[in-house]
């Protein structure tokens, strides 16, 4: 027995990278996993190969900017099941460019209606439930980008932020109602979209250049355990945590070193 077993677990963003790793890796635990996604060709197929390895898994075709199809969800899984146990709310995008090369419906508006208003939604639709049943945990898949700003991903920065500030307000709205609320914050994890849509940048330099990042299916056992640890803030990677830490200890001198950084990357990788 163990924390999952038994259990319903809502796993959005789950047809690829972290959800998919997540989703594999409740069911064999035990959970009753609901895979949701808006890839539907993907999401078919993580779910069938749950399926196939004899464990429980459905799918369901989500957009997640849409509240009311998300509180659907929600709700059909508390009626069907009796109970909603854990929402992940993992469901994520990125571009990376410099804030000067971006659009207003691309790269601002449609990345923080996915990262931000994802888990808001999400939120909306699950808190209240399981403040009614007295129990439950939802997980938001923050990023480092969360803790402290990350320059070539400003729009992300802000949804990122938002969501961990929207997951430390409701953990202490929820403290003495059974509910649960925790923020994962990974630093670079080998998914899909480390390989991200890129703007006036060398992708395929930067992809040469930057670090591999940490193996999706290490990432998802450090977030299921300080998930059964009912951690606030779930850092994944040790360089996360030493970034978190250089910027708590000096924000000037974390900000002097990320200007270096941009600097390089305007050097080294810029497209004009």
């Amino acid at each position: 027995m163990n924390a999952f077993s038994g259990k319903t677990a809502i796993v959005t963003g789950a047809a690829s990278g972290i959800g998919k790793a997540l989703s594999e890796a409740l069911a064999k635990r035990g959970a009753i996993v609901i895979l949701a996604d808006i890839n539907k060709e993907l999401l078919n197929a993580t779910t069938a190969q749950i399926k196939a390895e004899g464990y429980m898994a459905e799918s369901i075709l989500l957009d997640v900017t849409k509240l009311n199809d998300v509180k659907k969800l929600v709700d059909d899984i508390r009626i069907r099941y009796g109970r909603l146990d854990y929402l992940f709310n993992n469901a994520g995008i990125v571009v990376i460019a410099e804030a000067r090369d971006y659009t207003y419906n691309e790269e601002w508006r449609n990345i923080i209606d996915v990262d931000l208003y994802g888990p808001v939604n999400g939120c909306a639709a699950a808190f209240p439930i399981m403040v009614d049943q007295g129990f439950g945990h939802i997980i938001n898949t923050a990023s480092i980008a969360g803790l402290m700003p990350v320059s070539g991903l400003c729009s992300y920065t802000v949804a990122k932020h938002g969501v961990v500030g929207l997951s430390l307000a409701l953990r202490m709205e929820g403290a003495d109602l059974g509910v649960k609320v925790s923020a994962v914050c990974p630093g670079l994890i080998r998914t899909p979209m480390y390989q991200s849509r890129v703007i006036k940048f060398d992708q395929k330099k930067l992809l040469e250049q930057a670090p591999q990042g940490m193996p999706v299916e290490k990432c998802v056992r450090i977030i299921l355990r300080g998930v059964e640890r009912n951690k606030p803030i779930i850092i994944v990677s040790v360089m996360a945590r030493i970034m978190w830490m250089l910027y708590r200890f000096s924000p000037p001198m974390t900000l002097k070193l990320g200007a270096i950084i941009v600097r390089r990357y305007r050097t080294e990788f810029r497209i004009d």
